[in-house]
């Protein structure tokens, strides 16, 4: 039984061809792509993940995943492939919309876990939601995964997402970053700190005028609370 269809994208034949070969093995059927460019023209709503190289000729890994988020609005799950691995690389490749971070050079026992991780998350979480969450003048559509603050449209990234959800579907509890780290970077090594609150400090921009519902209680952790 097919597992899912993984769109691969890296510029260097050699890695695209051992992780096709491999992914095929372990059940999943397996789209490449040289560039992010030819990448976008692949894409489709088969897709189930993308891994993606961020150092390519042309447009960036972190550039297609934001086209992907902002201009396709499209909440596929993102896997990056690099050998950066510095905490600004890390950060950059969240905020774009990463799901998870994989530095070269690799094992295929390593990809196929954070695979296998990152789908069942994601299955996971659209399992479990429900249509929608209102609070306050926030209203979050689950179905199409949207976010209305008023009644205006909030374009988040996947993991901004998650994090409002998270905080808003427990509406009054206090998160501490370690809680939304295990929650919802579970299979993800070495996530950092600051890399919750980077996402915090985007979402609470996004929000806009109203970005205190969004607030950290005393160093305790970040909670949702609308009477804030």
């Amino acid at each position: 039984m097919e597992k899912g269809k993984i769109l691969i994208v890296d510029d260097e034949a050699d890695i695209r061809e051992i992780l096709q070969f491999n992914l095929e093995n372990a059940g999943y059927a397996a789209d490449c792509a040289a560039s992010a460019e030819e990448a976008l023209e692949k894409l489709s709503p088969e897709h189930s993940l993308i891994l993606l190289d961020v150092m390519m000729e042309g447009m960036s890994g972190f550039r297609m995943a934001e086209v992907v988020r902002k201009e396709r609005e499209s909440r596929v799950p993102i896997i990056f492939l690099t050998a950066k691995n510095a905490e600004n690389d890390l950060l950059t490749g969240f905020s774009a919309g990463g799901d998870d971070y994989i530095s070269k050079p690799f094992s295929i026992h390593e990809v196929l876990a954070r695979i296998k991780a990152v789908l069942r998350r994601s299955s996971a979480m659209e399992e479990a939601e429900p249509d929608s969450i209102s609070s306050g003048k926030i209203r979050i559509d689950m179905s199409r995964k949207m976010v209305f603050a008023g009644d205006a449209p909030v374009l988040l990234s996947k993991k901004e997402f998650e994090i409002l959800c998270l905080l808003a579907s427990h509406e009054g509890r206090v998160y501490s970053r370690e809680d939304i780290i295990n929650e919802l970077w579970k299979d993800a090594p070495y996530v950092l700190d600051r890399t919750v609150d980077v996402h915090i400090a985007r979402i609470r921009a996004k929000l806009g005028e109203y970005k205190n519902y969004l607030t950290n209680r005393s160093g305790y952790g970040y909670c949702f609370s609308p009477t804030e």
